[in-house]
């Protein structure tokens, strides 16, 4: 399949492990020009040295940061075609035991981050595509209350952006994983800790009777950056096996 990729710049934040880096990969393998950043510089350095993506540090919860990536790219491709807003992290316990502080680091990450990066890199495209990695727990509050609440926001905001966006030849899209089972994930630590009570989990929880792959997410994400997937504006697709309860 032609995807139409070839050449295009693509910017993934959080690209150097799991889901991110797994997108990274796949859009580089379509012969797009792959952009990644991370706050860790050893973790863009093994990058650029394994798979040859360019990378940039940046703390996407800080303004100044943020500003700094997008200049950057524009400044060494001259354009961004596709941006992948991927970085994201839970934290807190309980809604009640929860500090409201970590509420607003929960947003900053995998929210307000995802706001600013999308409307600076719109203000500066012609046309492209702006993709919103959020969850299945935005949906159906399966995480923390922390998460489940920035995830929420986020898959909303896809929308709301989207509609404003396409009349400008710019579509927004998001991808809702399910769990998805990497290396260095949480899921991952979770088998090391308790297999017995994964196992139960997958059996009982996800339909497809395993966890997800970080390359089964990784392909939607060229899908839908893809000229194939031309008519699909505004919607976040859910990418989980089977796993979330929702028939819509």
């Amino acid at each position: 399949m032609d995807t139409g990729l070839k050449d295009s710049v693509v910017l993934v934040t959080g690209g150097t492990k799991g889901i991110g880096l797994a997108i990274a990969q796949a859009f580089q393998a379509e012969g797009a020009k792959v952009c990644i950043c991370a706050r860790s510089q050893e973790g863009l350095d093994q990058c650029r040295e394994r798979y040859a993506l360019s990378g940039y540090q940046c703390d996407v919860t800080s303004a100044p940061s943020r500003k700094n990536l997008v200049e950057s790219v524009l400044g060494d491709f001259g354009r961004i075609d596709v941006l992948v807003n991927n970085a994201g992290g839970s934290n807190g316990s309980t809604a009640m035991n929860t500090d409201l502080s970590l509420y607003e680091e929960a947003l900053q990450l995998n929210f307000l981050s995802l706001v600013d990066l999308s409307k600076q890199v719109a203000a500066r495209m012609e046309k492209g595509v702006i993709l919103n990695i959020t969850s299945i727990s935005g949906r159906e509050s399966g995480g923390r209350a922390t998460y489940n609440a920035a995830k929420a926001a986020a898959i909303s905001f896809t929308k709301s952006f989207a509609d404003e966006m396409i009349r400008k030849g710019i579509r927004v899209v998001g991808i809702a994983p399910g769990s998805i089972l990497h290396p260095t994930g949480n899921w991952q630590k979770r088998i090391n800790e308790n297999p017995e009570k994964m196992r139960e989990f997958v059996e009982r929880e996800i339909p497809a009777g395993r966890f997800g792959t970080v390359e089964e997410v990784a392909s939607v994400a060229v899908f839908l950056a893809s000229s194939k997937a031309s008519w699909v504006v505004g919607a976040t697709l859910n990418v989980d096996g089977g796993q979330s309860r929702m028939n819509f």
